[in-house]
């Protein structure tokens, strides 16, 4: 097992701070000063303020296993992986452009009524997904579509959730994307944004006081770096490191939040220059390797898992595809930008090269994989559409355990409505006519 990734540890600014070490600014300690009470601060007699948590006012530096060329860079730490394991990685990175490409075009067509993208971000996802242990409880934000997939999550579920048919498990109740699997411990997603981490840490904590999973499973959480400037995130990052629980917060920095760039979010120096002021060990990592994307979040969940408190992995990509299909990205940044980072920090491509390397993948295989994706998700995609949609009666059920005076009464009006309407005004037939039991359940 990797054991040496270098994490900013939660004890860096307490080693920094303390007398056998220098403070962040780098004034030397004197220790006949002593120390403040309780906190263990040495006490300096020279005003100097510090900005940085490295200690010397760099950046903080970001983890890398291979180059833009997929050959490892010299004294690259990771784990080896085999053949069958790097075709199984590459499969599921190139089956989420395969799903934008079909899906983005089915809305631009009207056959879906919305769907956010994922281009430029398939290392970081199918990564995370390969380090998690398959049971670890995920609550993912809306780009983590791999994580679903690699746990075995099948295309007629993707699509299912999407056109919101009878098959979803959310019965159509959902916007787009917005999945859920208690099999594939997926917690179902939430449109408004962060609500999901301080969520993490209250799964963490009663992982933690389950005996049966305490010191197995850990709780994830996954987040874009503009729902870190919610609340939420500190939050949920205190409550998991004060009140420890093994919480594992993975934040994809992808450069933009819908249309507000990083530079405009924050500006200190990323995600990561939290963790520390929380007492979280760190790290960040090159978003864009697979390998390293895997290998430091295994390396976090195993500290996760030992410590039995949260850690914080900031993975450093780009968002090359727009926010969702409502957005159009180049309103407010320059096509070019976007160009260039497909064409020299593309995170299939760099695998690609790697298994190239490595005599485990050419150009034939390369067509004959893409072929058979596409023919896969087409195949989901056509199927979907001739789906009936859920139960009209569903519309009022698994809210509540007993059903209220003002849904009851919501209930009747509707059903009145369709005895009297519902064969007579056309548009209303038409719409009948795509219900698995034709508005029926609901007239019983």
């Amino acid at each position: 097992m990797l054991r040496s990734l270098s994490f900013r540890r939660s004890s860096l600014l307490r080693k920094a701070l303390c007398s056998h070490g220098r403070t962040l600014s780098t004034l030397p300690t004197s220790s006949s000063l002593g120390c403040l009470p309780a906190t263990h601060s040495p006490v300096v007699s020279k005003l100097e303020f510090f900005n940085s948590v490295t200690g010397d006012g760099s950046k903080i530096p970001s983890y890398r296993v291979l180059d833009a060329l997929g050959t490892p860079i010299e004294g690259a730490e990771f784990i080896q992986i085999s053949e069958q394991f790097a075709r199984r990685l590459y499969e599921h990175m190139l089956l989420l452009p395969t799903l934008d490409d079909i899906l983005c075009s089915g809305q631009r067509q009207g056959r879906i009524s919305f769907y956010p993208l994922k281009y430029g971000e398939e290392a970081t996802v199918i990564g995370s997904a390969a380090a998690l242990a398959d049971d670890d409880e995920v609550l993912a934000q809306y780009r983590e579509t791999g994580v679903l997939l690699w746990r075995g999550f099948p295309l007629d579920g993707i699509m299912a959730q999407v056109f919101g048919h009878h098959e979803d498990s959310g019965k159509g109740r959902q916007i787009a994307v917005h999945y859920g699997s208690k099999e594939h411990h997926f917690h179902t997603i939430s449109s408004p944004l962060a609500t999901q981490i301080p969520q993490a840490a209250g799964v963490g904590f009663a992982l933690k006081r389950d005996p049966m999973r305490r010191s197995k499973n850990v709780a994830c959480a996954f987040f874009g770096e503009g729902a870190a400037s919610e609340g939420d995130f500190h939050a949920g990052i205190l409550l998991a490191s004060t009140v420890p629980s093994p919480t594992l917060f993975l934040a994809r920095n992808n450069g933009y939040a819908i249309s507000t760039p990083n530079s405009e979010q924050f500006y200190g120096d990323g995600i990561s220059a939290r963790g520390p002021g929380y007492g979280v060990d760190t790290i960040r990592v090159d978003g864009n390797d697979v390998l390293a994307v895997m290998n430091a979040v295994k390396e976090a969940r195993r500290r996760c898992l030992e410590g039995g408190r949260a850690v914080l992995v900031e993975m450093m990509t780009y968002r090359v595809g727009h926010h969702s299909t409502s957005d159009d990205s180049f309103v407010y940044r320059e096509r070019q930008e976007v160009e260039d980072r497909k064409k020299n920090d593309n995170p299939i491509t760099r695998f690609r090269l790697f298994m190239e390397s490595r005599g485990w993948w050419n150009e034939t295989e390369e067509k004959e994989l893409a072929f058979r994706l596409r023919q896969d998700v087409v195949k989901a995609f056509k199927r979907a559409e001739t789906v009936k949609r859920v139960d009209l009666k569903d519309l009022f059920t698994d809210v509540y355990a007993e059903e209220p005076w003002n849904i009851r009464e919501q209930r009747e009006e509707l059903a009145a409505l369709l005895k009297k309407y519902g064969q007579v005004w056309e548009p209303w037939r038409d719409e009948l006519r795509t219900l698995k039991d034709g508005g029926k359940k609901l007239l019983d």
